[in-house]
This record gives structure tokens, sequence and C-alpha cells, in this order.
């Protein structure tokens, strides 16, 4: 007839809406669901596990995912849909995280504990890599996991959308796989009969509700150990009456730093020249080792730790130590006649923790006087922070009367990202510190250095030996009537260590007076300032009571 159109078929047979079309999309979006819901199962949590997936299991959820989206229909749907999305969506953000705390602090990310660090990995991962490239590294993670959860969301629809026929097809091959899987997971044994498939999305979430519970209850075991406290009555420190008491926190010193053979031959050159660099000025040293209670950052912990004699291994402990009137050892020699200050170069904000510890005075960055360049985070290096420690609060101090100073001082300069490195000139000329302008515009930017991680290395054991020949060389300066304590807070991150390396820290004990160190004999520590292998290791809490007791 006239005028009348006829459509011609498709290349296949079929028009676009048909059914067999519509049937494929819903098999396309059910495979890119399942493809997703892989992945995010699949995805290792622990960031060493990436460079070996011979251990990979098929996780069983997908079998039980695709049975449940094949029987449930209608309302039941839509809220098993939301579901699966949102849980997975959760856990593809904590394994997201677990990588982070993973490369950072060597452990798994704690919801509880950990939202209130935040702030303090964009501070270290802006100064690792820039303010705008880590926006754009935090932007496009926070992409990335929205778009997969968007599009976890829409493709699970697709299951809405099968034939009965297509529902009991797919809900019979799953449910099939699911019993196989099951069987296989039942009698299979991890160490001698591997089968290859895995359940892991339950334990997983059921382990971070855990861990949170776990913390919750380490708070209440936390706050019987707050009361007890053998040290607590002073005065103490009899021994040290008239000596000044000089503690010093070295960023990112670990016992790798001496062991490793990547770093042991240059660190182990160092530590000898410094004992000859000691002696020669009438100092001697005792060394050995502590377990800090943190690694890869936190130093506050680290700092915490030490000085309360409380295991300060999180931050709810650490909130709630300094809320207590648990004496610090900075309060335990106030109270005994020191004068306390504190000098902190990385401190450009508020600090309202210094109350805890029992400071005279403090020292932050606006107040140490420095007038040179930043050496990217780094506000100040080591040698100038030092200077400023003996212009305020050591000289002109001969006067009859004068207390002596107990002093912690944090020094940075061996903090990420370890460029550019300083490098020591003549005491008389450090001045405001515009002498080191040059160097703080030398090397290469962080974005470059962190791109090798050979060369991450390498500039973090520069740093490390920047920072023992700088004290070295004042030690032996302004060594005279003083007690210098000298020690890491934590090992580096695993990119300089490895995995698996100890939260070993060394300790450094240095004094002009011999009778001081004999007080030492009982720690069993080594002569020197190279610890030994099977030299004592004590744990960082233990610190506190040890040194009280051996001064009293």
């Amino acid at each position: 007839m006239a005028g009348r159109r006829f459509m011609a078929p498709s290349a296949t047979g079929t028009k676009l809406g048909s059914p067999t079309t519509s049937a494929r999309f819903s098999s396309l979006r059910i495979a890119i669901s399942l493809t997703i819901a892989l992945a995010i199962l699949s995805l290792p949590s622990n960031p060493a596990a990436f460079s070996d997936f011979s251990e990979w299991r098929f996780p069983l959820e997908i079998a039980g995912i695709a049975l449940l989206a094949s029987v449930f229909t209608g309302g039941a749907f839509t809220l098993l849909r939301g579901v699966i999305a949102l849980l997975l969506a959760i856990m593809l953000l904590l394994k997201l995280a677990d990588i982070g705390t993973g490369i950072a602090f060597q452990r798994p990310f704690n919801p509880y504990l950990d939202l209130k660090i935040l702030t303090d990995g964009w501070n270290l991962l802006s100064g690792a890599v820039g303010v705008k490239e880590a926006a754009g590294i935090v932007c496009a993670g926070l992409l990335v996991w929205l778009l997969a959860a968007a599009v976890l969301y829409w493709s699970l629809g697709g299951f809405r959308h099968l034939t009965a026929g297509g529902r009991r097809k797919s809900a019979l091959v799953s449910g099939i796989i699911l019993l196989a899987g099951l069987a296989a997971f039942t009698v299979q044994d991890r160490g001698r009969r591997n089968l290859g498939v895995d359940v892991s999305a339950g334990p997983y979430l059921l382990n971070r509700v855990a861990m949170v519970k776990d913390s919750v209850a380490d708070l209440e075991r936390f706050e019987d150990e707050l009361k007890q406290d053998p040290v607590r009555d002073g005065p103490h420190f009899s021994a040290l009456a008239g000596t000044d008491v000089v503690l010093i926190f070295i960023e990112s010193y670990g016992r790798s730093a001496i062991e490793d053979p990547r770093y042991a031959t240059r660190i182990h050159g160092r530590l000898s020249s410094m004992e000859g660099e000691l002696e020669a000025a009438g100092l001697q040293a005792r060394s050995g080792w502590l377990t800090s209670s943190t690694v890869g950052g936190m130093s506050w912990l680290a700092h915490g730790t030490l000085l309360s004699g409380l295991w300060i291994n999180n931050q709810a402990r650490y909130d709630r130590m300094i809320t207590s009137e648990r004496p610090s050892l900075n309060s335990l020699f106030r109270a005994s006649g020191w004068r306390t200050a504190a000098v902190m170069p990385a401190i450009t904000l508020d600090w309202p923790e210094a109350g805890y510890f029992g400071y005279d005075s403090v020292h932050a960055a606006a107040g140490l006087g420095y007038g040179g360049k930043p050496f990217n985070w780094i506000t100040m290096p080591d040698q100038y922070t030092l200077s400023a420690f003996e212009r305020l609060e050591r000289q002109g101090r001969d006067r009859p009367g004068d207390k002596p100073v107990m002093a912690e001082i944090a020094l940075i300069s061996s903090h990420a990202p370890w460029t550019p490195v300083p490098t020591l000139v003549d005491w008389e000329r450090v001045g405001d510190g515009t002498v080191f302008d040059a160097q703080a515009e030398s090397g290469d930017p962080p974005s470059v250095v962190w791109a090798d991680p050979d060369r991450v290395r390498a500039q973090y054991i520069a740093s490390i030996d920047y920072t023992l020949q700088t004290l070295g060389s004042y030690m032996a300066h302004y060594g005279r009537n003083t007690l210098f304590v000298l020690l890491g807070d934590h090992q580096p991150a695993s990119i300089v260590t490895g995995e698996g390396a100890s939260r070993d820290v060394p300790m450094h004990i240095v004094t002009g007076n011999p009778e001081l160190l004999k007080r030492l004999d009982g720690w069993n520590w080594h002569e020197g300032m190279i610890p030994a292998k099977d030299t004592q290791v004590y744990r960082m809490d233990e610190f506190r009571r040890k040194f009280v007791e051996s001064f009293d």
C-alpha cells in the first residue's frame, strides 16, 4: 500500500529493544557486576601480597551473590542489591585503607582508632609528593571508589531483567558452584591440600568488628595501667644533680639503619667516626636497643611511650594519657629541681598536648628564630635546631643557683621526603639559618625522588648519616656537664626496611662522667656507639622506670 513503510531486519535478525537484545544487555550487566565483586573480594589488603599471587583463591561469595540475586525479586531484590553494593563498597574502602596503613605503618587500618590520623596521613603524602600531586591522588582514589560502587549497584540490576528461565538457569549453575566450592573449602588443608577456594568477606568484615571491640576493651585495660606507677613519688635523679639532661629523638632512626646490609657499612662508619670524635672530647657512650610502640610514622606515640612509661601504641591510648595525671619523665625532672624545655621544630600549629608533659618552656617552629628556607616539609635542618636550643636554653647560665636543664628535642631532618639532605656547616656560621638557603634549594624535588624506590632508600640513609654527623659534632662542642640520651622514634616505612623488619630502634647514652655510665651496667648495653646484634633489648615503655631507678 502507498505510504506504508517496513522496518528491515537487523543483521542478527533482532530489533533494538527486542527480548534477545535486552537479555544480552542484562547478561553484560551481570558479568560486569560479578567482575567488580570478584576484584573487590580478591584485592589483597596486605601490600606484601601484591608481589605474590600464588596464594590466590576463588572467593565463593561470587557464587552466593549470583544465587541470591537470581532467586530474589521485587522489593526483596531491591534491598538485596543495595546491601550487596554497600557491603562491597565498604570492603573496598577498608582494603584501600589497609593498603595505605600497611605501607605507612605496617599494620591494618583500625576504623575505631585511625580516623583521627587522616590529617597526619595527608601531611605525610603532601610532604612526599607535593600538595597538588597529593590532592590529585586523593581525589583520584575517591573517584575510583565512588565509580566502582556506582557501577556495581547499576550492574547488579541486570539480574532483575532475567527471564524466568534465565533465573532458573543462573540459580542452578551458581548453586552447584557454591555447593561444590563449600565442599572443597571444608575438606581442603591450606598446608597440604589446597583446592583453590576461599570464603573471605565474612571473616574480613567480622575481623573489623572484632578489632573495634578489642580497641574498646584495650582502653578499659589501659585505665588499670594508668594506676600502676612504681616511680611516681619523688624527688628523683640524685645522681644527676647539677647535670643537664638532653633527650633527643632522631626521626625514623631504626635498627635497620645499623643492621640492614644496604645501610650498615655507611652507618657503622659514621657511628665509629662519632665514637672517635666523642672520645677526643672526653665523652663516652653506651648503646642498646628499644622496641618502639609504632613504626613508619605517628612519632608522638613513641614519645608518649618513652616519657610516660606506658605502652602507647594507638591514638586512643595517647588521647587518654594526656588527660591523665600520670607524670611524664619531664614532669619527674621538673619536680626534682630541673628546668624543663621542649624543642619541637615540626610543631607549626597549636599544641595543647604540651600541657601534659610538664615543660617550663616550649620552643615550636615559630619560636626557634629560623630565618632560612624550609627543606620541603622539613621546617629547618637539625643543626639549626640544636644551635637554637643552645642559644635559647643554655647560653649564659653560669650564675650560681641556675637550675640544670632537662630538654626534649625532636630532630626532623631524617623525616620523609628525605630531600634535599642538609650538610654540616661550622657552628659559628649557623646564625639565623639563612646560611642553609642554598642547601634548601638543592637536589631533586620529592616527586622525582619518590618515583624510584632505590633513590628513596639512598636519600633516607643519607639523611640519617647527616643527623648522626651533626649530633657527633654537637656533642663534642657542647657536651660539658651533660648527659645525652639519643634514640630513634621508630623504624621507617617498609619501602626502606622491607617487609617483616623489627620495631627496634637504637639508643645511645653519652656523657663525660664515667660514674654515670657505671650506673647503666645492669642494663647490659654495649660500650661505644654501635650496639651489638645480641645487645639487650627493652620495650620503650620500660625506659622511664629503668632510667629513674638507675640515677636515683
